[in-house]
């Protein structure tokens, strides 16, 4: 196995209330509240020993430290789980029912991307053309966060951020920086130093959460398959924004329980980043809604459309940990 001591690429400095996301902090300790105690409406985050097989202490000290692999590979810490538990349960962090695209088990109960361990202040880079649609921070809820639409019913969005490089209305090229990586929110916070800093991959298909890695019989997300690697070539693909359902996003919208989130989507006025938000609370917070309409219009298939988010300089394949 390759050596996990080679130095870092020079990486930009952030302060430690960016890396952790602690601003505002009575915003950020009342997210942190609901993560541990609930709402009323979200359930309290679930974990007991069997949390602890989600930790890799090693890899979590040497990713600290600035550390990575000499083969310039990114470790993937965690993978899709394929058979997630019932989020009327609460977002668990326990290994009860876990199997990835290979079979195995590195992932956990609730885990809906792939986590990529980098270190912290590493850029992170669009993974196909598309136009950002949010930028939002939410303590009990993967920290900093970056939304992009690539059109055609995919959507990316990378979590546990400390610096966004982008703006909502941004149109990208694939491979354009938009972050700079961190481990923002609680885990990052509680669990320092013993977690692994990562940035927690999402990818949505006609709004649904979907494993970029294909299993047997699928087809993998990946330009370059089940080992994606970073962009290296042209940047001037056209796209087209994903077709929204209006009608749905206003029945979502309707659907809403807590009257000051409902008031929030409401506001946005511009229609493709109402259609964003209402997606984001649908997915991030399902026990806020009486009912969870698909919000994009058609079927779009599996298809291979993205690339590492990160740039070839830093890295150029992945290895799983």
């Amino acid at each position: 196995m390759s050596s996990t001591n080679a130095p870092s690429p020079r990486r930009r400095r952030l302060q430690v209330r960016e890396v952790f996301g602690l601003s505002p902090v009575p915003v950020r300790a009342r997210e942190a509240w609901i993560a541990l105690r609930g709402d009323g409406e979200v359930p309290p985050t679930r974990f007991d020993a069997t949390s602890l097989g989600v930790l890799d202490v090693s890899l979590s000290l040497r990713t600290w430290a600035g550390r990575r692999r000499r083969d310039r590979r990114v470790p993937i810490s965690n993978l899709f789980n394929r058979v997630p538990t019932p989020w009327q349960e609460g977002w668990s962090v326990r290994k009860t029912q876990v199997r990835d695209f290979r079979g195995g088990t590195l992932t956990y109960d609730s885990h809906n991307g792939t986590d990529f361990a980098i270190p912290v202040g590493t850029t992170v880079v669009a993974a196909a053309p598309g136009k950002v649609l949010r930028v939002s921070s939410e303590f009990n809820r993967g920290g900093l966060k970056v939304f992009i639409d690539h059109g055609r019913g995919l959507v990316t969005t990378s979590n546990h951020l400390a610096r966004a490089l982008v703006r909502p209305g941004d149109v990208v090229r694939r491979g354009e920086p938009v972050a700079l990586s961190g481990y923002s929110g609680l885990d990052g916070l509680v669990m320092f130093p013993w977690s692994v800093p990562h940035v927690h991959f999402n990818v949505w298909l006609d709004g649904a959460y979907t494993d970029p890695f294909a299993a047997e019989g699928e087809t993998p997300l990946w330009i370059h398959g089940n080992e994606p690697r970073p962009h290296e070539g042209p940047v001037d693909e056209a796209w087209s924004p994903t077709p929204w359902d209006a009608a749905a996003v206003e029945e979502a919208i309707r659907a809403c329980r807590p009257v000051e989130t409902r008031a929030a989507l409401e506001a946005e006025r511009d229609p493709e980043r109402r259609a964003m938000n209402t997606l984001f609370q649908l997915n991030y917070f399902p026990a806020r809604f009486s009912a969870l309409p698909r919000l994009v219009v058609g079927e779009h298939p599996r298809e291979p459309r993205l690339t590492l988010p990160f740039r070839a300089e830093d890295f150029e394949g992945v290895a799983f940990a």
